[in-house]
């Protein structure tokens, strides 16, 4: 009779917990690619004197959404194997063969092991309540209106939504950095007023065919506050989409002011920070065909005196496959951040895209219903030609480029692409020496993607 209970009893427990399993609904959404790329002269150095590089590249990336009851969840979501092919050394150093080519890499010393494996991303609640919707946890940050600007990073944060007709309110909190147990910035360990943090508000209106947003922002960057000084700055982002018939445009501005303060070191002026920048894109359809242009301005450095031009730019957004490309720098890995001779200045641009000016022109054409053609011409400059007070590059020109992509849908969710891109690299890259020599770039690329 015991051992009869025993089992009862196990049986009972087994139920138990399975219906506590089976009582969340799983949803999986997810991505893995496979790309390999060869890339002449990445540093557009004269007589292709600089490295070129050959190689494959891979992804995986899970997304997980446990629906517990009806208007609460839980999401996650985890990298996985994004590295190199043949890159075997797990290790964040900078010794050659660690492996660099993570786009989080790690921000422990150099050899340290880190989980490049498996890299959790995101772990968020989702709950609604009679108010309006709330998201608290790690979760999707920087990706506001277009994709101009845009980081697609995580960051922890408290965010608030609520529905009132088309328009949706929101109120944001972030913790950008924090000081409690902290070693990064040593002297600010445990001081309350010494983290960044940011909080915003933000209304979208959506109905139709048009949609626009207005974002406030406020920044609180405290870190600073001991050794050097603090910011307080806010950021003003309308943006806008629309279609009228056969054409679509989208726009975005963006326009930061504020002050640096040097509140505890004395005898150190304060500074006033500002700066701006914006994006407008248009597209017509002509039946399987899309032509297309676009302009965009990220501001740059001027060096003026007692004035501080903070950088507004993003990651995702990447208007060419080769110049700046924040893609091909993850992929090829950090030892070059952009093309051109390494240089100290942090009004150069990189892959954020800052102190920039972009023109382009682009069309594409659905041969068949998988199988569609693009192709664009993009022309870049500087915003600001000083690489430092005094010193200017000798030329605005980051150069212009070419480049052509044919992607086919093996399946509904299995694409196949290739790609080439050609640079003809502008002067900018000799910096501010005349007498420098600058070559050209080109770039073959082909990538299977799966999406689930």
């Amino acid at each position: 009779m015991k051992k009869l209970l025993v089992v009862l009893l196990s049986l009972g427990l087994i139920v138990a917990f399975g219906a506590t399993a089976s009582a969340a609904d799983v949803k999986f959404t997810g991505m893995y690619y496979v790309l390999g790329a060869y890339e002449n002269n990445n540093t557009v150095q004269a007589d292709n004197l600089g490295p070129s590089a050959a190689y494959f590249r891979q992804q995986f990336r899970m997304k997980t959404e446990f629906v517990v009851a009806q208007g609460l969840s839980l999401t996650t979501q985890f990298d996985a194997l994004e590295k190199n092919w043949g890159n075997t050394n797990w290790r964040r150093g900078a010794v050659v063969g660690e492996d660099t080519t993570s786009s989080r890499p790690s921000l422990g010393v150099a050899g340290a092991n880190v989980e490049q494996s498996l890299e959790f991303e995101q772990v968020y609640m989702t709950f609604m309540t009679g108010i309006g919707q709330f998201q608290i946890g790690y979760q999707p940050a920087d990706t506001w209106g277009t994709q101009f600007l845009d980081n697609g990073i995580s960051r922890p944060r408290a965010m608030f939504l609520s529905k009132v007709g088309p328009v949706t309110f929101m109120a944001v909190y972030e913790k950008w950095y924090e000081t409690v147990n902290n070693s990064v910035v040593a002297a600010t360990i445990g001081k309350v007023d010494a983290d960044n943090d940011t909080y915003a508000l933000a209304g979208i209106y959506k109905q139709g065919p048009m949609e626009a947003g207005l974002l406030y922002k406020y920044f609180v960057f405290n870190a600073g506050r001991v050794t050097g000084g603090a910011t307080k700055a806010t950021l003003l982002s309308p943006y806008m989409k629309a279609t009228f018939g056969p054409v679509y445009v989208e726009s975005e501005l963006a326009y930061a002011f504020g002050k640096t303060f040097a509140s505890e070191l004395p005898g150190v002026s304060d500074n006033d920070l500002t700066n701006w920048a914006g994006y407008i894109r248009a597209d017509l359809s002509l039946g399987p065909a899309k032509i297309g242009a676009l302009f965009a301005y990220t501001g740059g450095d001027d060096y003026e005196v007692n004035k501080t031009k903070v950088y507004l730019g993003g990651y995702s957004w990447n208007p060419a496959l080769i110049l700046l490309n924040n893609d091909l720098n993850n992929y090829r890995g950090a030892s070059v951040t952009s093309h051109g001779p390494i240089t100290a200045s942090t009004n150069r641009p990189t892959n954020t895209k800052k102190n920039t000016v972009w023109y382009g022109i682009n069309g594409s054409y659905k041969a068949t219903p998988k199988l569609d053609v693009t192709a664009a011409l993009t022309m870049a400059s500087v915003a600001e030609k000083k690489l430092a007070a005094g010193v200017e590059a000798v030329s605005d020109k980051l150069g212009t480029e070419f480049d052509v992509t044919a992607t086919y849908k093996l399946y509904d969710n299995l694409s196949y692409m290739v790609g080439a891109g050609y640079l003809w690299t502008g002067d900018y890259f000799k910096l501010n020496n005349a007498a420098a020599k600058v070559e050209n770039d080109y770039l073959l690329i082909n990538k299977l993607t799966l999406n689930f």
